[in-house]
């Protein structure tokens, strides 16, 4: 039904309010009042909600296939889905993204994204990458725009599938968690976090599989927390880099703990810009990281790859209490160019590495000046990939609990970190009921 928007809201029921009091007939609202305001009973179409809602309110979707980008520009709304894989934000392969979050405080929760162009979910300060204008080599670079970083923000239940850049995209961005996810389909990456320092952002429990990579931090560090995901059966499990493209370089001081980080060798997958497959993890020109207690099993080239990115190179990295099986190799070190690493380390147990002996020459502690050593391997030929519009559809993931009748979510100002000394070894078994891709821990 559609009616003018201001007699929309004003003329809401008491059923629908939250909080104290109703709005006034002038269209005033008492302090602490929100809405829900409810898709299509209340508006015909997510953007339409999403429009009239104001701090605080909550948008709420029925279940249907919406065909329109949702742009949310207003702060502390929540946009929710009823059912996560029944409100499906569909771009049709004719918009560049899913939903736009360029307000602090917004939760995007129990939805899922598909076939846009670019990206399912886009978090962003950018006012140029909110327009959805991209750089070169796909990724965004902003020139000389100012940097503005977005900040306090949630993604959580949320499907991200079939999307031609990331799935989940959190790019200038500070104060946030992504959660609860799937990500898969994405021709760059499914969950990205780029160009902030700090950070302070936390990405836990997700899945991200069939990806080209599954997870991405480019020039991102400072209380990023990646914990407790499986980034499995994607071409490349996950990168952490620098790259000249971004601002804030270089990338550094991340902790990438609890993961699974298995099977990256999968065919069926959409081929990665830089050509990697079979990889585990990949530091690229990033420094002081902490690599801790991750399982890192049957990644076909490598389980974990140092090296360095153009003049940018990877110093103080600790790889510090993993598990690696079934690997091509476990862990290669290698800087092709004149770029050179210091101060890396690895205590990870009895390893096949490249160079042999590594595990024992950079034992932690190491000086930060030590030069790191670096070896050459043959890397294996990638397989031909498949269009991110041909990836396989997700299996059924959960739900968020009362998603229908809990009220909006308050975003906190500042995510709380998760006690890494706790974080322990997962088993291969991580979120597999979540996942389409098998994995053995042999």
């Amino acid at each position: 039904m559609r009616f003018p928007a201001a007699v929309a809201i004003l003329g809401l029921s008491a059923a629908l309010l939250s909080g104290c009091g109703s709005p006034s007939a002038e269209g005033h609202r008492p302090d602490g009042t929100h809405v829900t305001i409810r898709v299509p009973a209340d508006a015909p179409t997510i953007s339409a909600a999403v429009s009239l809602a104001q701090p605080g309110d909550l948008v709420l979707v029925a279940p249907g296939e919406y065909h329109e980008t949702v742009k949310v520009t207003t702060p502390q709304v929540t946009l929710r889905g009823e059912v996560r894989e029944q409100v499906v934000i569909d771009g049709q392969l004719r918009r560049d993204n899913g939903v736009v979050v360029s307000a602090p405080g917004v939760a995007v929760e129990n939805l899922t994204v598909r076939n846009n162009t670019q990206n399912g979910v886009l978090v962003t300060g950018s006012v140029k990458a909110a327009a959805g204008l991209p750089g070169s080599n796909r990724g965004y670079d902003t020139g000389d725009e100012p940097i503005h970083f977005l900040s306090s923000f949630l993604v959580s239940h949320v499907t991200a599938t079939r999307n031609g850049l990331y799935g989940i995209y959190a790019f200038s961005a500070q104060n946030g968690m992504i959660e609860h996810s799937y990500t898969s389909g994405g021709a760059d990456s499914g969950i990205y976090v780029g160009q902030c320092k700090p950070c302070r952002i936390v990405v836990r429990d997700n899945v991200a599989e069939l990806n080209a990579v599954g997870y991405e931090a480019t020039n991102a560090g400072g209380d990023l927390y990646v914990v407790g995901n499986r980034f499995s059966g994607n071409r490349v499990g996950l990168t952490t880099n620098s790259d000249h493209q971004e601002k804030l370089l270089p990338q550094q001081d991340s902790v990438v703990a609890g993961n699974l980080v298995a099977a990256n060798r999968q065919a069926a997958t959409p081929e990665q810009a830089d050509g990697g497959w079979g990889i585990g993890i990949g530091i690229d020109g990033g420094s002081d990281n902490q690599v801790l207690r991750n399982r890192i099993t049957g990644n076909v080239n490598a389980g974990l790859v140092l090296t360095a990115t153009q003049d940018v190179p990877p110093r103080g990295n600790q790889i510090v209490g993993d598990v690696f099986a079934a690997n091509g190799i476990d862990v290669g070190w290698t800087f092709p160019g004149a770029t050179k690493g210091s101060g890396n380390c690895l205590n990870s147990g009895e390893l096949r590495t490249i160079p042999d002996g590594l595990a024992a020459s950079t034992a932690c502690p190491v000086a930060a000046t030590a030069a790191s050593p670096a070896g050459t391997w043959p890397w294996p030929s990638p397989p031909s990939g498949i269009p991110f519009t041909e990836v396989a559809a997700p299996p059924t993931q959960p739900q968020l609990p009362n998603a229908r009748t809990a009220g909006p979510t308050v975003v906190p100002p500042v995510p709380v970190f998760p006690d890494v000394a706790r974080v322990q070894v997962p088993a291969a078994s991580l979120l597999a009921d979540r996942a389409s891709v098998a994995v053995s821990d042999e």
